[in-house]
């Protein structure tokens, strides 16, 4: 053999043998920081008894996470092929083995001393290799005020979910005024185009700017921290997740700062001024901005190749026809992958333009299905691989409901749907988070399951890990609550209450998509709470009780639907003692209500404002938050005639209750009382309407409603950011008291 060719042998499997070492410590050290994350969590889930629990890495199964469980040694051995497969061992072992359950609304861990044994070895392969997570509106109706104790506790709860898809966009604000800063846009142009804390979402979704703005520069150092921290744990856990990708908004302002750039102005969105700005991706600027946007992004939080881009988010495009969308697709991703090679569009199918999304490689793009039912319009989403989601909560307004029968039974069933396509997720993005933690844990445990699971046997493993312990009385409530608000077909309402509406004498809504709808036996659903105030051998128990005060709540807020319907039918009688009965009863039931509601953390108006003054360096920054955490969850947006978003976010809180509705409805009733009958003063045909709500302006009287709805945003008086009170003995108290007004009030459903 020439002496050249042999040199050129030997230095090729050299090269090579070197690559299988560097390939080998890679995946070695990938194990090593797996274990180790892996350890640290169960360390911070259960720190009494982590020694008994040994973590392995194994491989993972054909590129799919994969977990096993078994006892040795009188250890429960965890493994998994990284900390995500880890944890979900032992969120597994702790439900259906020692009967635990870690929750948003508080936890049981009461594990025993011994830690029981596991009898067969357990091996679990998930079929999904996606497992997606948040909206981008949960950062705002959820998590505006959150701090790294709060983020840590909800990644580790991601994890043990089996959570390897999150959305990540804390803080892009520090993405944006990098880039801005390269395009003639000064510091105090870039701090009044960005909004306020709790409006990130619709200004990352290209909805609006400025409101609820200027940003503080605190605010955007910190989060830059924030961010990194967040990024670095959901890393080290083995997630994958999605950052922001660059679609053309742009701060309206640029269009003077760039005149021959092809710029156009987006009116108000939903009454939001001042409106938005869109840089045609078509542009030359385009793939100027975009390659300085993405790469201050991953100068700053670095990339994982998955970059959500969600073009024209409710809104037109600047040109009409599949041509020019086909371009701009084309034209994001090709600025895209000229930053990162290895980039994967994800796109929200919420707006989605076909022939948009089919510009991108079929293999360069995963379409999240938000709701899980858009593929069927689609022809399956003609090939691109997509996840089937659960969008169950808009706004964050509270309600107990949920359609469980289809949650547990959509994505198995488009599993073999060959109409289906390229299923390969499954997704949780809900508006908001923290409620209803039953939908939450049978979405995303499905992730473990080949088949839906059997519902029956599923609650029945539920309500173990959540209480701990068998009891009849609980098992009673659960199967009401099985057959009546989570068996509701919800698609937009909220089963809201008539107490969080704007006053009037016909209430059909409180939001503007909202619905006081109700599919199910409201008499029935009392024996829900009845059974639960029975079950004494729970008494102490968080669980427990935030699943009480939820059931009471859920009552009360279906009872407010009659009694304010008895004010109503009282003012047209013209009977004036009737109509004054009626009233104080609506308003004792609200007092009633936010008393409930005060004894748990869940359900307190003034732990949201408290947690946004928090983040204050000044107290004009404090101000600032506070008057965004007040406004979101009351008027969203500006008091004026065309307002549109006002009690969108509307929440049956502590505090929100007594301080704003109850004083709106004082007002209306005292009105009510002083004025004649007149079937053209308050009925929907006669009034203003803004989607059959009274508007702002809809008559004088709302007119100055308007004036206080507007002065409580701006103002700061102070709510209780603790709970309060015994919610075992309130909730008796309650049902005793109003137990008897529902039932004549409430009639079965037919």
């Amino acid at each position: 053999m020439h002496t050249q060719v042999k040199k050129h042998l030997f230095s090729t499997a050299v090269v090579f043998l070197v690559f299988c070492l560097v390939l080998r410590l890679d995946v070695a050290a990938a194990e090593v920081n797996y274990k180790k994350t892996a350890e640290e969590l169960i360390l911070r889930v259960v720190p009494n008894h982590a020694r008994y629990f040994k973590v392995e890495i194994i491989k993972a199964q054909e590129g799919k996470d994969v977990f096993e469980i078994e006892s040795r040694n009188q250890q429960i051995v965890l493994r998994g092929n990284n900390t995500i497969s880890v944890a979900s061992a032992l969120n597994w072992y702790l439900k259906h083995y020692a009967h635990c359950q870690v929750s948003w609304n508080s936890d049981n861990l009461k594990l025993p001393a011994k830690l029981p044994v596991v009898p067969e070895k357990v091996r679990l392969e998930t079929a999904y290799a996606y497992r997606a997570y948040l909206n981008y509106c949960t950062f705002s109706y959820t998590m505006p005020w959150w701090d790294w104790e709060r983020w840590e506790r909800e990644i580790d709860w991601m994890a043990m979910h089996g959570v390897n898809m999150p959305l990540a966009i804390t803080g892009q604000e520090a993405v944006w005024q990098a880039t801005l800063r390269k395009f003639k846009i000064t510091e105090p142009e870039i701090r009044e185009f960005l909004v306020g804390p709790a409006y990130f979402a619709w200004q990352f979704m290209t909805n609006i700017e400025a409101w609820g703005g200027p940003l503080p520069q605190h605010w955007i150092d910190t989060h830059i921290t924030l961010g990194q921290q967040i990024l670095k744990r959901e890393r080290a856990m083995g997630m994958t997740p999605i950052l922001q990708g660059f679609t053309g908004y742009i701060p309206r302002i640029l269009k003077d700062k760039y005149p021959n750039a092809n710029i156009s102005v987006k009116g108000d969105w939903f009454g939001v001024p001042p409106g938005s700005g869109q840089l045609d991706p078509l542009d030359p600027l385009f793939a100027e901005m975009g390659k300085t946007f993405l790469e201050a992004q991953t100068k700053l939080f670095g990339t994982d190749h998955l970059y959500a881009a969600d073009p024209f988010h409710e809104g037109a495009p600047p040109v009409k026809g599949d041509e020019y969308l086909k371009k701009v697709g084309e034209s994001i991703y090709k600025v895209t992958v000229a930053v990162d090679p290895k980039a994967i569009i994800a796109m929200q199918t919420w707006s989605l333009r076909p022939a948009l999304a089919k510009a991108i490689p079929e293999d360069k793009i995963i379409l999240l299905d938000l709701a899980g039912r858009n593929w069927s319009g689609n022809e399956g989403f003609w090939g691109r691989e997509w996840v089937a989601g659960i969008l169950h909560n808009y706004g964050g307004r509270v309600f107990m409901g949920g359609d469980l029968p289809l949650f547990a039974n959509n994505a198995p069933s488009l599993l073999k749907n060959p109409k289906a396509g390229n299923l390969k997720g499954i997704g949780l993005f809900p508006e908001a988070i923290e409620h209803n933690p039953v939908v939450y844990e049978l979405g995303l445990e499905l992730a473990w399951h080949s088949e839906a699971p059997e519902l029956n046997n599923w609650l029945k493993n539920y309500i173990l890990a959540r209480y701990g312990q068998t009891s009849a009385e609980a098992t009673k409530a659960w199967d009401v609550l099985q057959h009546t608000v989570y068996a509701q077909k919800i698609s937009d309402g909220s089963m809201e209450s008539a107490i969080c509406a704007r006053p009037s004498l016909q209430v059909t809504k409180v939001a503007p998509n909202g619905d006081m709808r109700r599919g199910y036996d409201q008499l029935e659903l009392w024996k829900a709470w009845e059974h639960l105030l029975a079950a004494k051998e729970l008494t102490g128990m968080k669980t427990y009780q935030y699943d009480l005060v939820d059931v009471a709540r859920q009552c009360l807020a279906d009872l407010s639907l009659p009694l304010q319907k008895d004010i109503t039918i009282a003012y047209e009688a013209k009977d004036k003692q009737a109509l004054k009965l009626a009233s104080d009863r609506f308003i004792a039931l609200i007092d009633d209500f936010d008393r409930l509601l005060a004894t748990r953390s869940e359900f307190l108006l003034g732990k949201w404002i408290n947690d946004a003054r928090k983040w204050g360096k000044t107290e004009a920054e404090k101000d600032l938050y506070e008057r965004n955490a007040r406004t979101l969850v009351t008027t969203w947006g500006p008091v004026r005639n065309d307002a549109v978003q006002y009690d969108y976010s509307n929440r049956q809180w502590a505090g929100l209750l007594s301080g704003y509705y109850k004083v709106r409805w004082v007002k209306f009733l005292d009105y009510l009382a002083t004025q004649p009958y007149d079937n053209s003063r308050f009925t929907q045909t006669k009034l203003k309407m803004s989607y059959g709500r009274p508007a702002y302006d809809a008559n004088q009287f709302y007119k100055d409603l308007a004036q206080f709805e507007g002065n409580w945003t701006k103002s700061n008086e102070k709510y209780a950011d603790k709970p309060v009170g015994d919610p075992e003995k309130i909730a008796a108290e309650l049902f005793a008291k109003w137990k008897p007004q529902a039932g004549a009030s409430l009639k079965p459903a037919k």
